[in-house]
């Protein structure tokens, strides 16, 4: 067992981190699939099983509980001494679709942007509550389970991160030059400062300050969590020399968080993140993967 790759997959149960828990286990990798409600992770590990797959299997875990996160770890130390492979997959949208048809009529995310926000209204919501939901989890929630698997993952002779993030996570979302650059120079960004700007976007969600301190608009508690994970991502391939930490945008996928909109299934869309788990000792490390190819952190505007 010692000798096999060991992955955990967060948000494991549906969509594309169960593709990617599919996808690991058939390049022979021994898979923990992971699900904050346990009969839907115990669905989804029968539905593999039922396909003939043996090498997953599933344990609950919650990745804003600390208690949930402890009991994870214990449960790999104990069956697989160590780990090779994280996929940060778990993630929360920020928003509740008020009116699914609307939205998608208006041609979903492909025509939305800050300058027509207000068509929006009465279509997309974003309350303050799912908007600090979306940041426990997408952010603070990853960099919870990241830094408790950290000590199994140095364990491992080719240990892999992979943070499942978003184009929504591009910087050229942000209205604001100043933070845009600060969140770009990772040379001097701390960990401590993109605490300090999500906190600060958080109170100016509250206090309805988005416009005028040039934070997204639209989306914005999603784009800000993606933003403030791809330069996560970046800090810790600096901090971890012998790990490969890289953050992938699966592409336009079709599930639950897109209003079942896109252009791919969650197949495809899983694809790059198991790429990206599975690469060479000598692959990339503090990368950005557009699908399959290497792309910049941008600051420019480019498709979804």
């Amino acid at each position: 067992m010692e000798d096999r790759r060991c992955a955990v997959v967060t948000g494991g149960n549906k969509g594309i981190g169960f593709e990617i828990c599919r996808q690991l286990a058939l390049n022979g990798v021994e898979v923990v699939l992971t699900a904050r409600n346990e009969s839907r992770g115990v669905e989804a590990l029968e539905k593999l099983n039922a396909s003939g797959i043996s090498n997953v299997v599933f344990h609950q875990l919650d990745i804003k509980d600390q208690t949930s996160i402890a009991n994870l770890v214990k449960f790999i130390e104990t069956r697989f001494k160590k780990l090779d492979i994280l996929v940060n997959n778990a993630g929360e949208g920020g928003t509740v679709f008020v009116d699914d048809k609307k939205f998608k009529d208006g041609g979903a995310f492909l025509t939305v942007s800050d300058e027509t926000v207000a068509l929006l209204t009465g279509i997309v919501a974003e309350p303050y509550a799912l908007g600090e939901l979306c940041l426990s989890v997408n952010y603070y929630g990853t960099k919870k389970v990241t830094e408790a698997l950290v000590p199994l993952l140095q364990l491992s002779k080719s240990p892999r991160i992979v943070n499942v993030s978003s184009a929504y996570g591009d910087l050229h979302w942000f209205h604001n030059e100043e933070l845009k650059q600060e969140l770009h120079d990772i040379e001097n960004l701390t960990e401590e400062r993109i605490n300090e700007i999500v906190q600060w976007f958080l109170r100016d969600l509250k206090a309805a300050k988005l416009r005028e301190n040039g934070w997204p608009l639209t989306f914005s508690a999603y784009k800000v969590s993606k933003a403030a994970l791809n330069a996560y991502t970046r800090l810790m391939s600096r901090k971890f020399q012998n790990m490969l930490v890289n953050a992938v945008h699966p592409g336009y996928v079709v599930t639950d968080m897109s209003c079942n909109t896109g252009f791919l299934t969650a197949e495809e869309g899983a694809k790059p993140a198991v790429m990206a788990a599975l690469l060479s000792d000598d692959g990339p490390s503090g990368v950005y993967f557009n699908r399959m190819e290497i792309a910049s952190f941008t600051l420019e505007e480019r498709p979804i």
